[in-house]
């Protein structure tokens, strides 16, 4: 009898540890607000490759002529992969636009972000949930 139960907390610790990262994971929906699009420009200041979501650093300047630092979240770095998107495809101090979804909490200066365009007018996808995004490869 008490071998079972510890069995059993033991399954549920198990369950509950594996679940840890989805609980951590958050739709596009509850952080993005759809209905809210960006569209900016920049120089990339620093690139984070990391799990769940990739982040771009972009620094720009608003028409007053202050400048503030942007965080972009992209898709996993295993979705941009797939997509041809590298770690170096977004070197710092390259010039970007970024067309995405502000946050919710439109006090921050975060952004989902759909597509980073270069000014020679190539463009990545970033692997965006958002509205309009192509499916996933």
């Amino acid at each position: 009898m008490r071998m079972n139960l510890y069995l059993a907390v033991l399954a549920v610790a198990l369950l509950l540890a594996a679940s840890m990262p989805l609980i951590a994971h958050h739709a596009f929906g509850s952080e993005f607000d759809p209905n809210r699009p960006v569209l900016l420009k920049g120089k990339v200041v620093k690139v984070e490759w990391v799990n769940p979501h990739t982040w771009i650093h972009v620094e720009v300047t608003n028409p007053d002529g202050s400048r503030e630092v942007w965080m972009i979240e992209g898709g996993s770095p295993n979705s941009l992969l797939r997509r041809g998107v590298t770690k170096d495809s977004l070197p710092v101090g390259t010039e970007i636009v970024v067309d995405g979804y502000q946050t919710r909490d439109h006090t921050l200066k975060r952004a989902n972000g759909r597509n980073v365009t270069y000014p020679d007018g190539r463009k990545l996808n970033l692997g965006s949930s958002g509205p309009g995004a192509p499916p996933e490869k």
